[in-house]
């Protein structure tokens, strides 16, 4: 099944819709489908820029990884090396990326999906949008990588105080600290704003944004998708989440999680 599509602009930019209802939980299959439609756009001359979008019914941008890929009840070492492996490529990739990126938030936009939003070039989200790496409310740790990015961003104090404790930011207040660059009133203005965006921006030349913005991403990009620092973090952290305290306690979340879809 396809969650994500790309369809190519005449004026030089593709739309990146993903679609896995209800919201956009990312799991192995999506992490595969991001990459592919990156290299394919990467790979297609008429496409110069690209802006991500959620095609999902609910206000929500991502809701982030899919816990069963998280939960050893419901996964296991081999299948979390290889989603931790292709989902942090395609963000490494996405942050370095030669195209122009925007992340058009709709929503709710936690954990990955604040990370996927971190990694484009601009980022524009709705009045009741919300963003943070909230992994340790669940009782796991964000990884080293995405805190980076995100401190890169924001600065290592404000980044400190959001990841340790789980916090989520409204879109005032991730406006307010530099997460988002714009924010717009409701989901009918935000495609609209983020096509004048990606309009504008592709005005400029491409060949000294890209080697500037190598020169920005270029190192975390080349750390973050080293193949021994992807194999020693899946392991440190698949050694984590099959622990016994961390599978109750994750155990308990799934189980609130499906009660409330009751």
């Amino acid at each position: 099944m396809s969650f994500v599509t790309a369809d190519i602009k005449d004026s030089g930019f593709a739309v990146i819709s993903i679609k896995r209802e209800p919201v956009n939980s990312m799991d192995l299959a999506m992490w595969e489908q991001l990459l592919q439609v990156l290299t394919d756009c990467e790979k297609n001359e008429d496409v110069r820029g690209v802006i991500f979008c959620s095609a999902v019914s609910r206000p929500v941008f991502t809701a982030g990884n899919d816990l069963k890929e998280l939960y050893a009840g419901t996964t296991n070492a081999e299948r979390y090396g290889k989603f931790w492996a292709v989902s942090n490529i395609f963000l490494a990739r996405l942050s370095n990326s030669p195209l122009v990126t925007v992340a058009a938030i709709k929503g709710a936009c936690p954990a990955g999906g604040t990370c996927l939003a971190m990694a484009c070039d601009y980022r524009i989200i709705t009045e009741n949008g919300s963003m943070g790496l909230n992994e340790v409310a669940i009782g796991i740790p964000v990884p080293a990588k995405w805190i980076k990015l995100m401190a890169s961003i924001i600065g290592q104090g404000k980044t400190d105080k959001m990841v340790l404790f789980g916090r989520m930011l409204g879109a005032k207040e991730a406006l307010a600290v530099g997460l988002v660059d714009k924010m717009v009133a409701d989901e009918e203005t935000l495609m609209a704003t983020a096509t004048k965006i990606i309009e504008g921006l592709l005005r400029l030349p491409d060949s000294g944004r890209i080697i500037t913005k190598n020169a920005l991403r270029g190192d975390l990009a080349r750390e973050w998708a080293d193949p021994k620092w992807l194999k020693g973090e899946s392991d440190g952290a698949w050694k984590m989440l099959s622990s016994p305290d961390v599978v109750d306690f994750m155990g308990g979340v799934m189980a609130r999680l499906s009660k409330s879809k009751m």
